[in-house]
């Protein structure tokens, strides 16, 4: 009977919670956040990030400049996945395998990188492509034709990333 009972008032306190707005973020918004980023870096930053009942989904702009020089693979030791929308460009990306030589991002830092990976799977990205990267997964960028220019959702389970 008292499992009864919790089970209603969970129900209960479920029912009465208000559903969560929807957050948008335009076209031009997103088209103008990306022309003000530096042209001769690459940068990864947060357009928006929202609560969406326990956990965080993040909307990254990223520029990255053909002109930079190579960059190392990454791996970023958390669950958050990343989701790249390639809006500009295209280029030549290798996920999954190992990193040989992995050292910290940044001091003190849990994400890693390397110069190289091995293994792992190379493709050829371009506009409208869509490519899943689970959290754990080294990923680099090996070549690119142009400017490249895309989204990153990044669902977040830990919420670690800050609300913006």
């Amino acid at each position: 009977m008292l499992k009864a009972l919790l089970l209603l008032l969970a129900f209960s306190l479920v029912a009465q919670t208000p559903p969560l707005p929807a957050t948008d973020i335009t076209s031009a918004e997103i088209q103008s956040f990306i022309k003000a980023l530096p042209p001769n870096a690459v940068t990864d930053n947060p357009i928006r990030v929202v609560d969406v009942g326990g956990w965080h989904v993040a909307v990254y702009g990223v520029l990255r400049p053909q002109t930079v020089p190579r960059q190392e693979a990454n791996l970023h030791q958390t669950r958050t996945a990343e989701i790249y929308y390639i809006l500009e460009g295209s280029g030549t990306l290798v996920t999954g395998g190992k990193l040989p030589h992995p050292k910290p991002m940044a001091p003190g830092s849990p994400n890693l990188q390397d110069m190289e990976i091995n293994g792992g799977v190379t493709r050829k990205i371009s506009k409208g492509d869509v490519v899943i990267i689970p959290g754990y997964t080294p990923h680099r960028w090996t070549s690119q034709q142009g400017d490249l220019k895309y989204l990153i959702f990044r669902p977040d389970p830990d919420s670690k990333i800050p609300l913006k």
